[in-house]
């Protein structure tokens, strides 16, 4: 257990940060997920206009530092693969 009182505060905001970035995540997966559905469905306009919606999330999920870059070029790379073997 933390004894110095800044150690006790680290623990207070390590656990509304990690509540946020959660939420931020779940949010993030939400937005794939309707690109993923689309995909399934085999729309293709409905599958651009949602990647279209997720790219600013992925993008803020970079900046706040929930994801890494690396890894949202490639998740944004292999979906914009999928849409275009729609044809």
């Amino acid at each position: 257990m933390a004894n110095t009182p800044q150690a006790k505060k680290r623990i207070r905001r390590n656990a509304r940060r990690a509540e946020v970035n959660g939420s931020r995540l779940g949010r993030i997966r939400t937005f794939v997920k309707k690109v993923e559905a689309a995909l399934e469905i085999g729309d293709k306009s409905a599958a651009a206009t949602a990647l279209s919606d997720a790219q600013p999330e992925m993008a803020r999920g970079i900046a706040k530092g929930v994801l890494h870059k690396n890894t949202v070029a490639r998740k944004f790379s292999r979906l914009t693969k999928r849409i275009a073997a729609l044809g």
